[in-house]
């Protein structure tokens, strides 16, 4: 999941966003460099890997926020605040009646990766053709909509299936991106332990109460002494 790009910090504003400083925003200070010690796995016998959590060394953590139903400035604005990269999980369904709100993130370098055009939950029982409609479709409508192609995908719900592999890796996607750690209606749900580890991969959506969901995930990774990091650039997406 070469030298990367350093990460940023938790607690300061990108020094690489897009917009110009204000007075509403901190000045940015210097980033710290995690050197990545993770590598994404290879497509094997044609179905793309799954990638629960980064077996990672390094005190960072991801955070990905998906659906892009709600789309309030506040969310761009408190990203900035705390200097948070985010991977975006979008699907059509919920953010095409506005794509442009989300071009804001990735002008600061955030990815917008795919999570299906209809967000069918019960996608990973359908045939492969369907599947692979869902996953290439949003492909090519990010790509069109933003100028780059996705390379990890999401699947609605969370549930897969080699059918599901298959699809992803045919689509020229290099990994399904799960979580075992959720910000979820102001607090945090973990599939393993009460405390964000390592390596996490964090959930959140965009929702209304999105500023309540980014306060419990901040909390969160300052109690564990974790950084913030853009997944992308530490697994090599």
């Amino acid at each position: 999941m070469a030298a990367l790009p350093a990460a940023r910090p938790s607690d300061s504003p990108s020094a690489s966003a897009s917009p110009a400083p204000s007075s509403a925003t901190p000045t940015a200070t210097p980033a710290p460099h995690f050197a990545s010690d993770y590598a994404i796995p290879p497509v094997q016998g044609g179905l793309a890997p799954v990638i629960t959590r980064v077996a990672t060394k390094q005190p960072v953590v991801f955070l990905t926020i998906d659906d892009g139903a709600t789309k309030n400035p506040e969310s761009l604005a408190l990203l900035e605040k705390y200097g948070y990269p985010a991977t975006l999980f979008l699907t059509k369904s919920a953010m095409g009646d506005n794509p442009a709100f989300f071009k804001g993130f990735a002008q600061r370098g955030d990815h917008v990766q795919d999570h299906t055009i209809s967000h069918d939950t019960t996608m990973s029982t359908k045939p492969y053709g369907y599947q692979f409609g869902e996953i290439k479709g949003m492909k090519d409508y990010i790509t069109a909509t933003y100028g780059t192609a996705p390379t990890l995908f999401r699947p609605p719900g969370g549930a897969y299936s080699g059918a599901m592999r298959k699809a992803v890796a045919d689509a020229g996607l290099k990994a399904i991106i799960h979580w075992e750690a959720k910000a979820n209606a102001g607090s945090m749900q973990y599939q393993y332990g009460n405390a964000l580890r390592p390596g996490d991969i964090v959930l959140m959506h965009f929702r209304p109460e999105f500023a309540s969901d980014l306060a419990a995930f901040r909390a969160a990774h300052l109690a564990a002494g974790l950084t913030v990091v853009r997944l992308e650039d530490f697994i090599g997406a």
